[in-house]
């Protein structure tokens, strides 16, 4: 607390000069002073995600929370780099900032393909120990931070890091569980376009994508490589395997 806001705290005195206000009780003090002090403090943190919209991937933004990707929200992916990468394909896109952090092994040429602004891409491959203070300092300068966290973060980091986020109005996008993230999203199916059997060429891929937040969850198709507007129009007899299998144990 500064100095003019420890001034414009202090208690009243307890007698005017006119002698006509009656003196407070040092449990009135007290709670005053305590109302004050909370008052000042919400004015200046927000103890919940911004109202503001980041730009969003259409599909995503159907099924995420509020209605797209929000400032001061975070989001957890549980089994897919491409989904995480849609993630940040919106914001990045339409000219914000991102930062990928500890995920050595993200394809910068995939990013590009599915429209991520590699000129305004920060990547730090190996953060080691320091992986809380350089993801603080990431979200005080970009938009979206992708980021594949510790296992075991103690929750009195995991606090502090969030309200840094809802304070900063970035988004934070962990790959794996984080335990105070907003909205959880996951592979649920995937299939390719195009394939008969044993010909053709791989036109698409169709990712069928859950998000669970506050109990609900939202399904929706995502297709690649375009993602921001479906898929070409095919006949039924040239799209090739239509049914669904599970990836909740793959990576992609």
């Amino acid at each position: 607390m500064n100095s003019a806001a420890a001034v414009s705290l202090a208690a009243p005195p307890e007698h005017s000069p006119q002698g006509a206000r009656k003196p407070l009780s040092a449990l009135e003090r007290k709670a005053q002073l305590k109302a004050e002090l909370q008052s000042r403090i919400n004015s200046m943190q927000k103890s919940r995600p911004s109202s503001r919209l980041l730009p969003t991937v259409p599909v995503l933004a159907g099924i995420l929370p509020g209605g797209g990707l929000q400032a001061g929200a975070a989001y957890s992916v549980s089994n897919s780099t491409t989904l995480a990468m849609a993630m940040l394909a919106g914001p990045s896109g339409a000219g914000a900032w991102c930062s990928v952090i500890g995920m050595p092994t993200f394809s910068v040429e995939a990013a590009a393909s599915l429209g991520i602004a590699l000129d305004k891409l920060v990547l730090v491959p190996h953060p080691g120990d320091q992986w809380l203070s350089v993801t603080a300092a990431m979200i005080d300068v970009v938009s979206v931070v992708l980021t594949c966290a510790p296992k075991h973060v103690a929750p009195a980091d995991a606090s502090r890091l969030m309200a840094r986020v809802r304070q900063r109005g970035a988004a934070l996008v962990t790959m794996g569980h984080w335990p105070q993230s907003d909205a959880s999203l996951s592979v649920t199916g995937s299939n390719w376009q195009g394939l008969g059997a044993g010909t053709g060429h791989l036109r698409s891929r169709r990712m069928r994508i859950t998000a669970s937040a506050g109990g609900r969850s939202r399904t929706a198709d995502l297709w690649l490589p375009d993602f921001q507007h479906g898929p070409r129009a095919e006949t039924p007899a040239r799209t090739g395997r239509q049914e669904y299998f599970p990836e909740a144990s793959r990576a992609s």
